[in-house]
C-alpha cells in the first residue's frame, strides 16, 4: 500500500514538473524594483556618458537629470528609459524638434505644442515638463511602478504596453548594471 502511495506521488510529481517545463508561470519581480519613487541610482557623469554613446543632442543634460530627480523625488534611469523608448534620446521623430523626453501628448493649456505633442524651447525644460507630469498626475493617482504609470502613459490603443513596460524594465537593469549601450 505505501509503496503505491509513494509510487501516485511521484507520478503527481512528474505531471506538475511536466506542466510547468511546457507551461512557464512568468515570475513576477518585487514592485519596488520597478518604482519610479527613490533616489538616483545612476549618477550624473553616468546618465551623459550613456546620451553621448547614443549620440544624443541633449548630451550635457546631465545636471538637470539628476537635480529634477532629486527634487521630485524620483530616479531619473527612469526618465531616461522613456527618453530612450520614445526617441533614441531624441535622435528619432518628433522628439528632435519638440526637446520631449517622452514624447508627451499635448494637453489643454500647454503653451506649445507641435503635431500633438508637447514642445520645450529646449532639453532641460523637457526633462522638467516630464518629471512635472509624473508628480502632478501619475503619482497622486497612485501610479508609481513601471507598469502602473506605462498602462497610462502609453495606452494599448496606441501601444504595445507589456513590450513599453519590458523594454523600460530591461534598459534600467542594464544601466543599473554599469552596462552603457542597451
Amino acid at each position: 500500500m505505501r509503496t503505491f502511495f509513494l509510487l501516485g506521488v511521484l507520478v503527481v510529481l512528474l505531471f506538475v514538473a511536466v506542466q510547468c517545463a511546457l507551461h512557464p508561470v512568468a515570475m513576477s519581480t518585487p514592485s519596488s524594483q520597478w518604482s519610479l519613487v527613490g533616489r538616483p541610482l545612476l549618477s550624473a557623469a553616468f546618465v551623459d556618458e550613456v546620451l553621448a554613446a547614443y549620440h544624443s543632442p541633449a548630451v550635457g543634460l546631465r545636471s538637470v537629470l539628476y537635480a529634477d530627480g532629486v527634487q521630485s523625488h524620483l530616479d531619473p534611469a527612469f526618465a531616461l528609459a522613456f527618453f530612450w523608448h520614445e526617441s533614441t534620446f531624441g535622435t528619432q521623430g518628433i522628439a528632435r524638434f519638440t526637446h520631449s523626453l517622452g514624447n508627451i501628448r499635448c494637453t489643454v493649456g500647454y503653451p506649445s505644442c507641435l503635431d500633438g505633442f508637447r514642445s520645450s524651447p529646449s532639453w532641460a525644460a523637457g526633462a522638467a515638463d516630464w518629471f512635472h507630469l509624473m508628480t502632478s498626475v501619475y503619482l497622486p493617482a497612485g501610479r508609481s511602478t513601471v507598469p502602473t504609470v506605462v498602462t497610462l502613459y502609453a495606452p494599448s490603443s496606441e501601444n504595445d504596453t507589456q513590450a513599453y513596460i519590458l523594454a523600460v524594465e530591461h534598459v534600467v537593469s542594464t544601466w543599473r548594471a554599469g552596462r552603457v549601450l542597451v
